[in-house]
Parts: structure tokens; sequence; C-alpha cells
């Protein structure tokens, strides 16, 4: 495949030119880098009985367009998934309610439960992704250079132990007063080049100045 073993569990499979991410590297790597590739789609094999024992994975620069992580309950020491650098319209997160009667139904799904760090930067993103707070331990959230226009009160819900959201160089012309309310750990905030065409203090009162970094320049205002 072209993939290089550089450390122990450690995989680099960069410009490489494949297309795919090989089922059997996954299963035994910690580390794999997989950017600079022409990865279309990345499924997480949801059907395979084995747990991958990724903590770390590159999949930046390729052309992934579309991606759910609905299906990811085989990764569950992931701790970052870099995704920067793709074509990514839609980012599925939430699971779909199990109607009553299913086999499913009542039963709790956690979501890559070990997920410290996402990042989508540079991508078509339109919205923040739905379902966040899906992902129990999401501490750093990294969305900035793509198309978001405005930030909704339910976007960072549950989310209780996010600590830095990067949002720069977005479209951002709104965002709700409640949308930071409840993050109570959160330590950066980073708005910088957007539209924002008034000052945000009605949105950052609730929140410990003490202990906040937050970016407000090149905005409209």
């Amino acid at each position: 495949s072209g993939c290089r073993w550089d450390v122990e569990f450690s995989v680099n499979c960069s410009f490489t030119g494949t297309s795919t991410v090989p089922e059997d590297i996954s299963q035994t790597a910690i580390t794999a880098d997989f950017s600079y590739n022409n990865i279309k789609t990345f499924m997480c094999a949801d059907g395979r009985r084995e747990e991958w024992m990724l903590k770390h994975l590159n999949l930046s620069n390729n052309l992934i367009s579309e991606l759910s992580l609905t299906t990811c309950r085989n990764l569950p020491v992931l701790e970052t998934l870099n995704l920067d650098g793709n074509a990514i319209r839609t980012l599925a997160l939430d699971v779909p309610t199990p109607a009553p009667g299913s086999q499913t139904y009542g039963k709790v799904h956690r979501l890559l439960p070990a997920l410290k760090v996402l990042s989508v930067e540079r991508n078509n993103l339109n919205r923040v992704p739905r379902g966040l707070g899906l992902l129990q331990s999401l501490q750093t959230v990294r969305l900035s250079s793509n198309g978001i226009g405005q930030i909704d009160g339910s976007d960072f819900q549950n989310c209780s132990q996010l600590k830095d959201i990067h949002l720069q160089n977005n479209k951002i012309t709104k965002i709700h007063p409640d949308t930071f309310r409840d993050l109570h750990k959160l330590q950066v905030v980073d708005l910088r080049e957007n539209a924002l065409a008034t000052p945000l203090p009605q949105i950052l009162i609730s929140l410990n100045f003490f202990r906040l970094e937050a970016g407000l320049s090149s905005n409209a205002w």
C-alpha cells in the first residue's frame, strides 16, 4: 500500500495516492496518517467486531465531501480526528432516534467516547455540525475557514468538557445569546475574521472573563 511504519504502532500513509483506509492497518496502529491522498469516503466499518486501537487519525487534505460518524462504534479510544483541508459540506453526528419496539430503542449510544479534538478546518461547512454534544469527551473543536453563517443556541449544547472553540475566518453574522452559556470549562473562543456587525457583551457576559481568551478582531464592527 506504500504505507510506512515510522515507529512502533505509528503508520504513515501520506502521499501514497491511496483512496481507501486499509482495514488491517487501522486495527493495529495507534497513530495513523492518511493525509494528502485521494480518499473520498471514510467508513468506520461498524459491522466489524474488531475494535481499532487508533488514538490519532489524520485524514486531512483528501477529497472527502460528506462524512457520517454515527456508526463509529469500533473506535473506542480515538482522541484526535483531523479532517482539515477536505471538501466536507455535511458532517453527520446525530444518531437517529430509534423507533419504539426496535432492538435499539431506549439504548444510549456513546459516539466516539474518547474523542478530545475534532478539527474540520478549511472545508465547505455552512453550519456547525449537529450533535457535537454526543462527543462526551470533546475538549477542542476547530471549524475555522469554512462558510458558517450563524451560530445557533443549540450548536454546543451538552458539550460540557469543551475548552476551545475556533471559528475564525467564516461568514458569521449572528450568534445566539445562549450559545456559550453552559460551557463552564470554556477557555478560548476565536471569532476573528467573520462578519459580526455588533459587539458581543450579551453573549460573553455569563463567561468567566478572567480565564476566557476571546478573539474578536477583523470583524465588521
